[in-house]
């Protein structure tokens, strides 16, 4: 028989279970290469006795796989992709089985038997990008969108695998290019009376350059903050009550709750998805202590800190504003360059002269700091926390 010559580079074949490991309802098998088709003719046979190197391409057959001895190991459906339309670019079949681990094992070394070996970890990815089916930022996004586990970042890993960064990518080149060839032809024809670009446009070019190249910057910086989970920090004085908010937030209780100062010595985190979006809640403690240990959980609390994105500084409302100004200097110059919430707690224990009193307090600490919020809530009563969830939604 002969094989079709339209494929872009041809490979050995390779084969490998696509599916999640373990025992399941059906398992799928892919092969992809030069002699994917005729290796898994020899394994296989349809109830019409039709090989699938004369069937049409993108097609199914029910069939049986066999072995040598022709003992039936399994009723399978078989997918047939005609080279270059399939994921790899190669002449690619797929076997979908029943999800016996050991039917996936007799498969695999039936094939292998055959003439297959077997793919080495990310390999159908990597002939993908061989063969020109995928690029560098699509083949990492297959990756992104397999791990995804809320809806923000599978929203990303589909864009992204879908060509949209990639096309951002291909119009800075054009951009880049033309700047540097009219640059160049400047340079070329300095010491001569020709103007071959318009100096106000070149530099309106330099500044549009410049402008996409953090744009595109700062959105790698938000997409690996959804992909693993947005850091967020909630921080502020002991018994001000971030373990009952944590709790709150990740709907369980996560942290020990208690009225002793200090009962949260170390750094507590927990994910959480609101809205679609993964949130990595730290809870963090500051207050002056001489216990050695204390100290030590209250300095990785500034290094938690200077590594969150966004910020919920909560605030005992029924304490003193001088205990907060106090405070203020400390955390403040940590938040410089994050998203801010200044949340004030216990308000079920406050009336509306303190509530006016703390909104003044909030607005004279934060005047000259920008992307800050501030709100009252009772972690223990669950007061409010629809709204901080929110905030946080809105901040991403």
């Amino acid at each position: 028989m002969e094989l079709k010559q339209n494929k872009p580079i041809p490979e050995d074949t390779i084969c490998a279970i696509s599916t999640a490991p373990g025992m399941g309802g059906i398992a799928v098998i892919r092969i992809s290469g030069t002699n994917a088709i005729i290796i898994t003719d020899r394994i296989f046979h349809t109830a019409n006795k039709k090989k699938l190197s004369e069937a049409k391409p993108n097609t199914a057959h029910y069939g049986t796989i066999a072995d040598e001895n022709e003992t039936p190991i399994d009723d399978v459906v078989v997918t047939l992709f005609i080279a270059p339309h399939s994921f790899t670019g190669e002449d690619t079949v797929e076997i979908s089985c029943h999800g016996s681990i050991y039917i996936q094992q007799q498969i695999i070394s039936l094939l292998l038997r055959a003439g297959c070996r077997l793919a080495q970890p990310g390999e159908f990815t990597r002939r993908a990008f061989t063969n020109g089916k995928l690029d560098l930022s699509q083949a990492e996004a297959v990756a992104d969108l397999i791990a995804s586990t809320s809806a923000a970042s599978h929203r990303l890993a589909m864009q992204q695998m879908r060509g949209g960064f990639s096309r951002e990518l291909i119009q800075l080149r054009e951009k880049l290019l033309t700047f540097a060839s009219l640059v160049e032809l400047e340079l070329d024809f300095s010491e001569e009376e020709v103007e071959f670009a318009d100096r106000e446009k070149l530099t309106d070019l330099a500044s549009e350059i410049e402008r996409v190249i953090k744009r595109l910057s700062d959105s790698f910086t938000l997409g690996n903050a959804i992909k693993n989970g947005v850091p967020t920090a909630i921080i502020g004085e002991t018994n001000a009550g971030k373990s009952t908010l944590l709790n709150r937030l990740v709907k369980e209780d996560k942290a020990i709750v208690s009225d002793i100062h200090g009962t949260t010595r170390d750094v507590i985190e927990d994910t959480v998805v609101l809205q679609g979006i993964t949130f990595r809640f730290i809870d963090t403690g500051i207050r002056e202590t001489h216990d050695a240990i204390e100290n030590m959980g209250i300095e990785r609390t500034f290094q938690k800190l200077d590594q969150a994105h966004i910020v919920i500084w909560l605030i005992d409302a029924t304490g003193s504003t001088q205990d907060i100004e106090k405070i203020a200097g400390r955390v403040l110059p940590h938040c410089t360059d994050k998203r801010l919430i200044v949340a004030f707690n216990k308000i079920d224990k406050i009336g509306s002269a303190t509530q006016q009193q703390l909104t003044d307090l909030y607005k004279r600490l934060t005047r000259e700091k920008p992307n800050t919020s501030f709100i009252f809530l009772s972690a223990s009563h669950d007061q409010n926390i629809d709204v901080l969830e929110k905030q946080l939604t809105d901040t991403i």
